[in-house]
């Protein structure tokens, strides 16, 4: 068995060039002349491809399975074409074409070439007109509707990987065998042209046949006109027999494969279990056949079916109550499966991030009503590994009767985090201004992400709340706005060890240096984890995670606080965290903080050993809060984003006091400011 395996191997792995040469050889069989023995070799090769195609044809369950079909079909017809002048060659120079022919010729005329030439003529009709036209249509209508149901199939497989039933890496899969599919019967439209066009030439080099072979009979060769029509008339109707066996074959085989696009196993095993499913059919057509019998048509033919039908039915009915036993059985024992108390445990899954959905916004994910809420959070999901730099759990969204219609709520690991009311007939207009606004008619509100002044509008008003430049946006991309907002700044808590370990996976097949030289040993997962969590929790994306984790290399082995390593990751992302807030212009508006103010802190830094924490005086803690909300508050009126610079050592400290009161406050140490960003000072926070 190994030398076969060896030699198929070896065919395989040099495929392309044998094609290749194959094709080159079927374009010169039509300039070179060919001996008999060579074409008749050729002949009966065509014939029997053509029963192999066929029957890969009937066997295969799906017709990807044979994607190959359509170049496979343009290659027979070159292939018969060639045979075709090859043999009309050798007719017309020697009035003899190789045994196959003759044989063929002789064999199925039977010694009256009109009756050859009737069959042959039949056999055209049938494959042209019958065969070739049907499965020409069937490939353009499949090649239509294909093409026109992909972008349906493309949001059902969105909309399952959303859900959660699916993952990335079957998702892409699907998405693949989509374009495949549409590619095959795009190809098979095509394909299907070149079976039409061969039956046409059929008949045409007949017909050349016949006229060119009496002309050169008598003219040349001094033939009677008898003579001449029995020889060149029996090898022509022989050729075209032989040349049109294997292509009815061919395009019985076509047929088939573009008929079979809802079939989930071979023809045979289709046909006997879809036919012989409906025992009734079979015992009405026996007695139908037996009263045919009784009337006066033939009894001999009439009862013979007619008692084949009713064994079948006989057959197909005794088959047919087993299954339907089974079937009940199956049932039984579902129900009982469902009642083990260790199927409870799958209800204390908690997904990682869930939406709910009052009934009324049911329309936002249904596409039939034109929603397309599932689209915009395949954008949000690439939107966010992008800027985040990790992928976003799969979110599912749910509908909750005990929400209000209108209503929608925001969960993180089954708890909610945001909730929010939608108007779908409605625009939300938001301004800082809008409230004082008694022009605009509406519902006042709150703009779920950020908490801005808004108005639900009706839509006649878009363009008057426009012009008087308030921002108008509709439900859909409100709730994908602060469906993003939340993701980003709960990105820290959606960041699981199994998607570490997965990112590190990915970085070790590119660059398996640094994650052998990291992990375990100088850190482990968690560590690393807590590092990640770190960063996202600030914003500040993880995607270059190389750099990462080459500086927790450097660093790991001179601490295991966290914390601290979290800034030296921050200080090696100084050009990246640095373009995050000075934009294009490089400049960035900052507030410092007193010396003072430093050493206070500074000195109220304690060591612990679950780690180091900010033990400030209450009082000057809040005298500090209430100096920055003042800043803050300023700043934001002016449009810009407050941002406090500090030192190294207490800026991480620093942020986590602020965000008890203000979490939207960016903290930034020195050495995170790049030396190309001009840094202007707008205050100081002093005790």
């Amino acid at each position: 068995m190994e030398p076969r395996f060896n030699w198929l191997r070896f065919i395989a792995d040099r495929s392309d060039i044998l094609i290749a040469v194959l094709v080159v050889g079927i374009v010169m069989m039509m300039i070179i002349p060919m001996p008999t023995w060579l074409l008749d070799i050729l002949l009966t090769f065509n014939i029997s491809f053509a029963l192999v195609i066929l029957m890969v044809s009937m066997f295969n369950a799906e017709p990807l399975d044979f994607s190959v079909f359509p170049s496979l079909l343009l290659i027979m017809t070159m292939f018969r074409l060639a045979l075709n002048v090859s043999s009309t060659r050798l007719i017309l120079l020697n009035a003899y074409a190789g045994e196959v022919i003759s044989t063929f010729g002789s064999f199925v005329i039977g010694g009256n070439t009109v009756v050859g030439f009737i069959i042959f003529l039949i056999l055209v009709v049938i494959q042209f007109i019958v065969i070739t036209r049907g499965a020409e249509r069937v490939s353009e209508v499949a090649a239509r509707f294909t093409l026109d149901a992909m972008p349906g199939k493309q949001m059902a497989i969105d909309a399952d990987l959303n859900a959660g039933l699916i993952n990335e890496d079957e998702a892409r899969t699907r998405r693949k065998n989509i374009q495949r599919e549409a590619d095959f019967y795009g190809a098979m439209d095509g394909a299907s042209k070149f079976v039409r066009g061969d039956a046409i030439a059929g008949i045409i080099i007949v017909i050349i046949n016949i006229i060119g072979g009496l002309i050169i009979g008598m003219v040349q060769r001094g033939m009677t006109a008898s003579e001449a029509v029995e020889i060149y008339t029996i090898l022509t109707v022989g050729d075209g027999l032989v040349t049109q066996i294997p292509a009815l074959l061919i395009s019985t085989a076509t047929g088939i494969v573009v008929t079979r696009s809802a079939s989930q196993s071979n023809l045979g095993k289709e046909l006997s279990l879809q036919v012989l499913n409906y025992p009734r059919a079979l015992g009405l057509a026996a007695l139908i056949l037996f009263a045919l019998g009784s009337i006066g048509l033939p009894r001999i033919p009439m009862y013979a079916l007619g008692a084949f039908f009713a064994v079948l039915y006989l057959l197909s009915r005794s088959a047919a109550q087993p299954a339907e036993k089974t079937e009940i059985a199956e049932d039984v024992a579902e129900a009982e499966q469902i009642k083990r108390p260790e199927n409870v445990l799958e209800l204390l899954q908690v997904e990682k991030m869930e939406m709910e959905l009052g009934y009324g916004l049911i329309p936002l994910v249904d596409t039939d009503q034109g929603g397309d809420l599932l689209d915009r959070i395949v954008m949000i999901r690439r939107q966010c590994a992008v800027e985040l730099g990790f992928i976003v759990p799969p979110i599912r969204i749910r509908d909750n009767m005990q929400l209000k219609p209108n209503s929608y709520l925001i969960k993180i690991k089954g708890a909610e985090i945001a909730s929010g009311e939608l108007l779908l007939d409605n625009y939300l207009a938001i301004g800082p201004d809008i409230e004082n606004d008694i022009d605009l008619p509406g519902v006042d509100t709150v703009e779920p992400a950020f908490n801005l002044p808004a108005r639900w509008i009706n839509t006649t008003q878009k363009d008057q709340a426009e012009m008087k430049g308030y921002t108008v946006v509709d439900p859909p991309s409100v709730l994908a706005t602060h469906l993003t907002a939340v993701i980003k700044s709960h990105a820290y808590e959606l960041l699981g060890r199994q998607d570490v370990q997965n990112m590190v996976d990915y970085i070790k097949e590119q660059n398996p240096a640094v994650v052998t030289d990291l992990i375990p040993d100088i850190i482990s997962l968690s560590e690393l984890q807590k590092v990640l969590s770190n960063l996202l929790r600030e914003q500040v994306s993880i995607r270059d995670l190389t750099t990462i984790l080459e500086t927790l290399a450097d660093y790991g082995r001179l601490t295991k606080d966290t914390d601290v390593l979290t800034e030296y990751v921050r200080q090696a992302l100084r050009r990246q965290i640095t373009r995050q807030y000075a934009g294009d212009n490089k400049k960035l508006q900052v507030l410092t903080l007193d010396p003072a103010v430093e050493d206070i802190l500074r000195e109220s830094i304690q060591q612990s050993e679950f780690g180091s924490y900010l033990a400030v005086d209450p009082e000057v803690a809040q005298s500090l809060i209430n100096k920055v909300a003042r800043y803050h508050e300023e700043l934001i009126r002016k449009g810009t984003t407050p941002i406090i610079l500090c030192a190294p050592i207490l800026r991480i400290y620093f942020k986590r006091l602020l965000d008890r009161f203000m979490n939207d406050l960016v903290v930034l140490s020195y050495n995170e400011i790049d030396s190309n960003v001009q840094v202007e000072v707008v205050g100081m926070v002093t005790a």
